[in-house]
């Protein structure tokens, strides 16, 4: 069951995936008091923060594409993600994968998923840190996917969060 539901996710989301274009800067303060805002370049004022209620939330602009990119620290490690509230699970292609330390050849590969781009194989990972902002999540489940062209930010991090919240031009984490 767990995986169909990733399977139909994944083609939703390679399908948002197609017509995404936009890109995004991660604005993070030095000062606790200040949010983490994720902005859109070139489509909206980054200059002026997103409202964000406290230090352990992040707020992530609306692309002009319509979707909500993050960039976020997996591992340590800088990935770029498409935030999917449909995905089942957070899934890396397997650049991002092999950045993090998940070479090809180390993962059993057990799964087949059905995406947009066809079958694809998955293997089935456990993330030690996500966060996006300063809204962390620790032991995420995850899978990376051959042929995923970006990185999912999917409900095994989302949902871990004390709650998320969709406003007309962004999608606020508290963590």
């Amino acid at each position: 069951m767990v995986r169909f539901a990733v399977v139909l996710c994944m083609a939703a989301v390679l399908c948002a995936f197609g017509a995404a274009k936009g890109l995004f800067t991660l604005a993070d303060s030095d000062k606790r008091s200040q949010p983490t805002v994720v902005a859109v370049a070139n489509s909206i004022d980054v200059s002026a923060p997103l409202p964000v209620s406290s230090p352990g939330d992040a707020a992530i602009a609306k692309s002009a594409d319509g979707q909500f990119w993050a960039d976020a620290q997996v591992n340590g490690q800088p990935v770029h993600f498409l935030v999917d509230t449909g995905a089942t699970d957070v899934s890396l292609s397997t650049s991002d994968a092999f950045r993090l330390g998940y070479p090809p050849g180390s993962l059993d590969y057990r799964y087949s998923v059905t995406t947009a781009n066809g079958q694809a194989r998955a293997a089935r990972i456990k993330l030690n840190v996500v966060a996006v902002g300063r809204a962390q999540v620790s032991e995420v489940n995850a899978f990376v996917i051959d042929n995923l062209p970006t990185s999912v930010l999917g409900m095994s991090y989302l949902s871990r969060l004390s709650k998320f919240e969709f406003t007309p031009d962004s999608l606020v984490l508290h963590s």
